[in-house]
């Protein structure tokens, strides 16, 4: 599948993210500050570059624009930054798409494959509308990739969750959730059994507006497990760590 450069400095967020991907069939490098993924980018061709906006040694902007100095690749920038002039900026730096944190890995994948298939796309055309000079470039072809165009629900048990039109559905009935809640919802549903500390929950749903304020987690699940009702018990807390949702066959 593709070869994937992935320039992230949160540890458990990038390990997520190459996990879901090498489970796809992708091959991954990771990079863990700014100056490191550009001289990555550099060595060895990449068919995209996910690349985070705040990075130490050099800036997710600095390292968009020098990648795309020199190279095609697509680029796809992660970030807290929801600002409509931060999207804009990063936009015209080189970067093909955007994508606002928190988000789900199957926004990510969808996202990915979207941009995989129109390179793909625009290269079978280029590749078809070009002489052919030998037996090679006839017979050449694109790996195809994955169909997707809509993202699945996540199900458990009763309880549906829709990333792409942020519904969640208990019982066939929509529950209204603030924002956070379904944030926080989606996050741990999207990874069963798997502990999630406070400070991950609250830099990836919250970013640095309440650094330090982890309380506000507990507040949040507090909320969300009195709306889930029954479900509510499947947000477990991991004693020292934080919470985990549990599989139906967790104690």
């Amino acid at each position: 599948m593709a070869h994937i450069l992935l320039i992230e400095d949160e540890i458990d967020l990038s390990n997520l993210i190459r996990a879901e991907l090498v489970a796809d069939g992708h091959q991954v490098i990771q990079a863990f500050d700014g100056l490191l993924g550009a001289q990555y980018a550099e060595e060895q061709p990449f068919d995209l570059v996910i690349l985070d906006w705040m990075l130490p040694g050099l800036d997710g902007l600095a390292v968009c624009r020098r990648i795309r100095q020199r190279h095609l690749v697509p680029i796809v920038m992660l970030t807290a930054r929801t600002e409509l002039v931060d999207r804009v900026l990063g936009l015209e730096v080189g970067a093909d798409d955007y994508i606002g944190k928190p988000f789900s890995m199957q926004e990510l994948r969808v996202r990915i494959y979207a941009i995989l298939r129109r390179v793909a796309f625009e290269r079978q055309n280029t590749l078809s509308s070009a002489p052919k000079t030998n037996e090679e470039t006839t017979q050449r072809s694109l790996t195809p990739l994955p169909h997707l165009e809509t993202t699945p629900p996540l199900v458990h048990g009763s309880l549906s969750i829709y990333p792409d039109i942020r519904v969640v559905k208990l019982y066939n009935r929509e529950i209204e959730l603030t924002r956070k809640e379904y944030d926080l919802l989606l996050l741990l549903a999207s990874y069963p059994g798997r502990p999630f500390g406070r400070e991950f929950l609250l830099e990836q749903i919250w970013g640095d507006s309440y650094e330090g304020l982890d309380r506000v987690v507990d507040t949040q699940i507090k909320r969300l497990r009195k709306k889930l009702g029954p479900y509510g018990e499947k947000i477990a807390t991991v004693w020292g760590i934080g919470y985990r949702f549990q599989n139906s066959s967790q104690p």
